[in-house]
């Protein structure tokens, strides 16, 4: 029965299994849904041996089909749960998976008792951050005895990146993240993107959108093979594809094995890459070629497979040669046991250009590697950075991004790239530009990605676009003396709702805004109103320079019982229907009560002296929950609102003049309404914390120096899972 047989496309131990389905799905999926199935009349037990055999051959998807039918019969039995999201976990169906494991904990815990880490890390790669580090801790306290290696890794990886992703995604790098389109990706799984200058690109794909059969006799149907997309010019839509073409030059397609990870070398006379093969037993083992040019023949010449060691037993994949200084460096990810920390590690081997030979390969050491898996490294020797992909730092999900300063043995600086470059999926096979913005390249299985199977399926290359980091950043004080407004919770909401807060020890915050938005930021401290400002960053463009824009918020002492009057809510007479030029003062309003949560108010409506006191008590009434249903519609609470009607008591102005006349204008400015304070509810408020500092919701450590600009925290381990700080180990 046939296994791995994409293999080459990430090498790692987690994707393994999502292309082991697909396979075996494909040479499946015609028999399993003719209607003649004879499997689905099987009885219980010889169904339940059918659909174990898919199991054991990494059939996931088809094997899911049965258990369901199973469970169905007997949906008591935990071991069809406990197999069902296993199958859902191997083909990363994380929503899916995270349920059924759940269910496999609450009826079977004792039999499965890494059921809850498992769901805790589906739902950490579905998104579920609270959730997964409650599942997370459940699994440390339920196991005091058990799984001493998987509940240290639950307590310093696991749950700090649950922290870390969430601090991420509400502090965002600047840069957008969209998918390179169905010219370039298809249902099936996409990798190695390879920039050819700054028009085209070199990749390696099925180019298939719909299941496929696997056909021993014809396997050049479904083998992997390089193809180029060259973007369109003169389209709105940057960063666009056409449609992709194979890459023929050097044929180094093949159709008896998958071919991806091109790369060329610094001088572009060399080009490395991969091929796979499926070997008797099964297993598909990556072995990296490389093909020189040939200037007298004017063609590439027969790709020749490496030696010197580098193609050891097991799988090697993954090349990519740059200079590290002055020497031509050959990284690669391999499996080979020898001097490896676990899983694959990253190597590296020095190229001899006059010998054309390679150094024996070296682990390039324990600033990289970890016991987990290090995957697609690829080294930018503009910055002497080396960036590569790890499950076993902390991460945003399962696979994250990292890149290290160095090498290529001795690194420093290990960071995490921080969303949007990773996400709660995978990430994998980061490569940037050669030339202008650090604009580049991710492989993803992020929402978004066109799938075969589940939303999260099948991985496609993205395209990341830089942009310019723009910060909002200021201070909060008091409007009565001007000192800064210690101990304070400022907020940045933008036009979609989403809220940000900031925790300020000393009265000052920074916010990382971006384009084409719309922000409010307001302040937010028992016993004081605050004022509103907004930052509106629609007008600029990605092309633009890094900004800054500094703000002030006031802060105004709260008097109970004081009554304010928002001016122009006037009516008509003997009316309770707000006139336009109300609309426009009561906006003003529903924008202090958004702003200031806390506060509950009295609505006064008053009259003219017109009319008797009966009548005028009752439009009085009327206009008062008039003005109360505007803010109501507005989104203001109608709790916070209490009408009331004083008539033609306590007149603004004369109702007659001193010759008894009477007095329009005076009457109009006595139909009016006025509010009173009467609440301020500090449950309601975000209440400073002085153990978080900086983001309050996700602990963001950000300081600001005397000149509000940010500095860098002087603790690594505050810093931990910061995109941008020093990573810490396990």
């Amino acid at each position: 029965m046939r296994k791995n047989w994409l293999l080459f496309v990430l090498a790692t131990f987690m994707v393994v299994s999502q292309h082991d389905a697909q396979a075996q799905d494909m040479a499946k999926e015609k028999y399993r849904n003719k209607a003649n199935d004879p499997v689905k009349d099987l009885p219980f037990d010889k169904k339940l041996k059918w659909a174990d055999g898919l199991y054991r051959e990494g059939s996931y998807f088809n094997a899911i089909e049965y258990y369901k039918q199973l469970k169905q019969e007997q949906p008591r039995l935990p071991y069809l749960t406990y197999q069902l999201a296993d199958c859902s976990y191997l083909t990363r169906d994380y929503v899916q998976a995270a349920a059924y494991f759940q269910e496999a904990y609450a009826t079977a815990k004792a039999l499965y008792p890494e059921a809850k880490y498992k769901e805790a890390v589906m739902l950490k790669m579905s998104g579920n951050f609270d959730g997964a580090i409650a599942a997370f801790n459940q699994f440390v306290a339920d196991n005091p005895k058990k799984f001493k290696k998987l509940k240290k890794r639950t307590l310093t990886i696991d749950i700090v990146g649950c922290v870390m992703a969430k601090n991420s995604i509400n502090s965002p790098q600047p840069f957008t993240v969209k998918n390179a389109g169905p010219n370039v990706n298809s249902s099936y799984t996409e990798s190695a993107p390879y920039p050819l200058g700054d028009t085209a690109l070199l990749y390696s794909t099925m180019a298939q959108n719909k299941v496929v059969e696997v056909d021993k006799r014809n396997p050049g149907a479904y083998m992997s093979r390089f193809m180029t997309s060259t973007k369109e010019k003169f389209v709105a839509d940057v960063d666009s594809f056409q449609w992709g073409l194979e890459f023929k030059d050097g044929n180094f397609n093949n159709p008896r094995s998958h071919v991806g990870n091109g790369c060329y070398s610094p001088g572009g006379d060399r080009f490395y890459f991969t091929r796979c093969k499926e070997e008797d037993s099964m297993k598909v083992i990556c072995r990296i070629f490389v093909s020189k040019w040939d200037t007298l023949k004017n063609r590439w010449a027969e790709p020749k497979e490496l030696e010197d060691g580098i193609n050891e037993e097991g799988s090697n994949t993954h090349p990519f040669i740059g200079k590290v200084g002055k020497k031509e460096i050959l990284f690669f990810s391999s499996d080979r046991k020898l001097q490896s920390r676990g899983g694959y590690d990253i190597w590296y081997s020095v190229y001899d250009p006059v010998k054309g030979t390679y150094r024996r390969p070296q682990n390039v050491g324990k600033q990289i590697n970890t016991d987990q898996d290090e995957q697609t490294p690829y080294y930018d020797s503009r910055v002497n950075k080396l960036y590569f992909a790890s499950n076993g730092w902390v991460s945003m999900g399962g696979f994250d991004i990292f890149s290290a300063d160095g090498g290529p043995s001795r690194y420093t600086n290990l960071q995490n790239l921080g969303f949007p470059i990773n996400s709660q999926a995978d990430e994998i096979y980061y490569i940037k530009d050669p030339i202008g913005k650090p604009d580049a390249y991710v492989v993803s299985n992020r929402i978004g990605s066109m799938a075969l199977k589940n939303p999260t399926c099948c991985d496609d290359i993205w395209r990341i676009q830089s942009e310019p980091k723009l910060r909002a950043i200021g201070k909060v004080v008091y409007r009565a003396t001007g000192e800064l407004a210690t101990e304070t919770v400022v907020k940045m909401l933008d036009e979609t709702g989403d809220l940000k807060t900031f925790d300020s020890p000393d009265g000052k915050f920074a916010f990382n805004t971006a384009r084409s938005h719309n922000y409010v930021i307001t302040a937010d401290k028992t016993g004081y109103t605050s004022s509103r400002l907004n930052v509106n960053t629609s007008e600029v463009k990605r092309t633009d320079p890094d900004d800054d824009v500094e703000v002030t918020i006031y802060l105004d002492e709260i008097i109970v019982s004081k009554p304010f009057e928002v001016s122009n809510i006037y009516y008509d007479f003997d009316k309770a229907t707000l006139r336009p030029e109300s609309v426009a003062s009561l906006d003003t309003l529903v924008n202090f009560m958004k702003d200031n949560p806390s506060l509950s108010v009295e609505i006064y409506s008053f009259t003219d002296a017109k009319g008797d006191n009966p009548y005028n008590q009752k439009l009085s009434q009327d206009r008062a929950t008039s003005v109360m249903e505007y803010l109501k519609n507005n989104g203001i609470d109608a709790a916070r609102m209490l009408p009331k009607a004083l008539g033609k008591e306590m007149p603004a102005a004369p109702n007659q003049t001193a010759e008894g006349k009477d007095n329009p204008e005076g009457r109009q400015l006595n139909r009016r309404t006025q509010f009173r304070i009467v609440k301020d509810d500090s449950k309601s408020r975000i209440i400073y914390d002085s153990s978080k500092p900086g983001n309050i919701d996700d602990q963001q450590n950000l300081k600001i120096n005397e000149d509000n600009s940010p500095e860098e925290p002087a603790d690594p381990e505050s810093a931990l899972g910061q995109p941008g700080s020093r990573v810490n180990k396990k």
